[in-house]
């Protein structure tokens, strides 16, 4: 047992046991209950409904490594997103060519930066709590936000854009295959960098990290604006997925993506996790949501299980430390 255990950290990493648990957990008890949870159609409405939240959840992980916490990611993605529909309807609403869409996202992208950028410099030099400085942000993105669209919604794009919400190539859908490029990049970026190191060390300690060299403010800044940058590409596919934008789009995704980081193994104290199996925990928490449709349960249910979820992961993971400081 102790070899086979050895030998699937070796390949697979320990932090992956966990969410390769529940996601077999997951599908056993769901594929039992309910007949048509184990199809292809359930599988295609998870493969279309995971990509924003995954994305956003990526925006709030480099964070969380480095001992933080970003509370603005959807109210980023969401003047992201405005950003990118008032450049289109600029430039002729739904007659808007491929040359606004592409001007519209790059400064999707650099509202994102900025936003980002506020936050990861406020915290760096000024050393206020990372929730605070978050929660401050996405309050005053919301609240401007609204009072820029008067708490309507942006709705009218080129036929072009729907694609990116709704297309597929080779059968996988398209926002799928993004959320794959930006896990990818975000495992690459996490595991094989400078800024990796950094993250990891400032999360550890971040006077530590000082004084051995690492510029922790600029790494600090990077982090966050990283963040933001991920969020924002969240609000690019939300505005081609709904062909809308309002103020508290993916507003509910907050907790979910905080919640996979933490079934995911990520430390919430920071210094420790990966990509990957965040990735996997994301996919158990939409097989989660899929299997409670499937048997009637509606959206504020499923919401409250994720909230239950997320403190039965925290006590696991304390029973755990116990027990092995008690072996040891």
């Amino acid at each position: 047992m102790n070899a086979l255990a050895a030998r699937f950290n070796a390949i697979f990493g320990a932090d992956m046991a966990g969410p390769l648990a529940a996601l077999a957990a997951v599908l056993i008890v769901f594929g039992v209950a309910s007949p048509h949870f184990l199809t292809s159609a359930t599988f295609g409405s998870v493969a279309f409904q995971l990509p924003e939240l995954g994305i956003l959840t990526l925006a709030m992980l480099m964070p969380i490594l480095t001992g933080g916490l970003n509370l603005a990611i959807t109210f980023t993605a969401n003047i992201a997103g405005l950003t990118l529909a008032w450049t289109l309807q600029a430039n002729g609403g739904i007659d808007a060519g491929p040359g606004a869409f592409l001007l519209g996202s790059a400064l999707a992208l650099a509202v994102g930066a900025a936003s980002g950028l506020v936050m990861g410099l406020v915290i760096a030099f000024t050393r206020a709590h990372p929730i605070l400085v978050s929660l401050s942000m996405m309050i005053f993105l919301r609240g401007l936000g609204e009072f820029l669209t008067r708490g309507g919604d942006i709705s009218g794009f080129p036929t072009f854009i729907a694609p990116i919400g709704h297309g597929s190539i080779l059968g996988i859908p398209v926002p799928l295959l993004i959320l794959i490029a930006c896990v990818i990049a975000s495992h690459i970026l996490l595991s094989r960098s400078k800024l990796a190191f950094s993250t990891y060390m400032i999360g550890s300690n971040i006077e530590s990290a000082r004084y051995s060299g690492i510029n922790t403010r600029k790494v600090l800044v990077l982090v966050y604006m990283l963040s933001g940058v991920m969020a924002a590409v969240a609000g690019i596919i939300m505005l081609a997925r709904f062909n809308s934008v309002r103020v508290g789009h993916g507003e509910s995704y907050l907790l979910i993506t905080v919640l996979a980081c933490f079934l995911g193994g990520i430390n919430p104290f920071g210094g420790f996790g990966r990509v990957l199996p965040v990735f996997v925990a994301l996919i158990v928490l939409q097989l989660l949501s899929s299997g409670l449709n499937l048997l009637g349960a509606n959206q504020h249910l499923t919401t409250a299980v994720w909230g239950i979820l997320l403190i039965v992961v925290m006590v696991l993971r304390w029973l755990s430390a116990t027990f092995i400081r008690i072996v040891k």
